[in-house]
């Protein structure tokens, strides 16, 4: 199975301490993309990654990330209206937080299981603005697989962005990641339920982080691209599991099919209901 990458990130990306928080320095504009590592203390040095931004069905703006970078089960699978999780720009923290985590979904074995729901949703405050162009990659909107298989979480009828890839041995579906290793791509060869195995890498810290899928003859990210990528949102970085290929991603199918099905249960209470990736640049 072939792998391809460009360009691991050059060194340097591990700071050698966070900053204390303090009062916001003015800036023109705080931009929130995918692809940015994100902490939820100004002192704890453990990290994630954004997966996507945009806005929900309710004018939230909102980023996704893997709802195990959160241990807290007071809080898990519900949604969390007080300010008690703070997100921060891991590179900025004195910039003070860009958002509050609103839900997440923390199970054991998360990380590396093939549990369905493994997302968080952050509500990003006013003064940020919402980029769909990353370090590396560029998102186009949302997955769309007419026809295709319907994610577990998903209501019925399910809607097109609910429906998942397919990894069959002449489906040559191929994922494009941004991490800590650079930008990789590969084949999906498993789906499990909506989780997606690939040979694209990642390693810790690149949990909650982008994936895209890469649409049938646009460019392969290279040197002569700059190692640039674009094509729609398909899902975020879950973990690496003893089985190869080793890396795992949840479906975005999986995340927006739960949305919705816990909106209807709830309407107008759920954050990240509806959501769609932005279209700012």
């Amino acid at each position: 199975m072939k792998r391809r990458w460009f360009a691991p990130l050059i060194a340097g990306l591990l700071l050698a301490g966070i900053a204390s928080p303090g009062v916001a320095q003015a800036q023109a504009e705080k931009r929130v993309h995918n692809g940015m590592q994100i902490v939820f203390s100004a002192t704890n040095p453990g990290f994630c990654t954004i997966g996507a931004v945009g806005t929900d069905d309710y004018g939230r703006e909102i980023a996704i990330s893997a709802g195990h970078c959160i241990k807290d089960l007071g809080y898990a699978d519900r949604e969390v209206h007080e300010d008690i999780f703070p997100v921060y720009h891991r590179q900025d923290v004195a910039y003070g937080p860009i958002g509050y985590v609103r839900y997440f979904k923390d199970a054991e074995g998360s990380m590396t299981g093939h549990l369905t729901k493994d997302y968080m949703v952050i509500e990003l405050v006013e003064s940020v603005t919402l980029s769909s162009q990353g370090p590396r990659l560029k998102q186009t909107g949302e997955m769309e697989v007419p026809g295709g298989t319907v994610s577990p979480n998903a209501l019925s009828p399910a809607l097109d962005n609910e429906r998942l890839l397919g990894a069959a041995l002449l489906n040559n579906n191929e994922l494009v990641v941004s991490g800590q290793l650079g930008i990789w791509y590969g084949r999906v060869t498993n789906n499990t339920n909506g989780v997606y195995q690939c040979w694209a890498k990642a390693k810790a810290g690149d949990s909650g982080g982008p994936a895209i899928w890469h649409v049938p003859g646009s460019a392969y990210p290279s040197e002569q691209n700059g190692g640039q990528a674009e094509g729609p949102w398909a899902g975020i970085t879950k973990g690496i599991i003893v089985s190869l290929p080793l890396y795992v991603y949840t479906s975005s199918a999986n995340i927006l099919a739960d949305l919705r099905a816990r909106d209807a249960a709830d309407p107008a209470d759920v954050y990240g209901a509806g959501f769609e990736v932005t279209d700012n640049p």
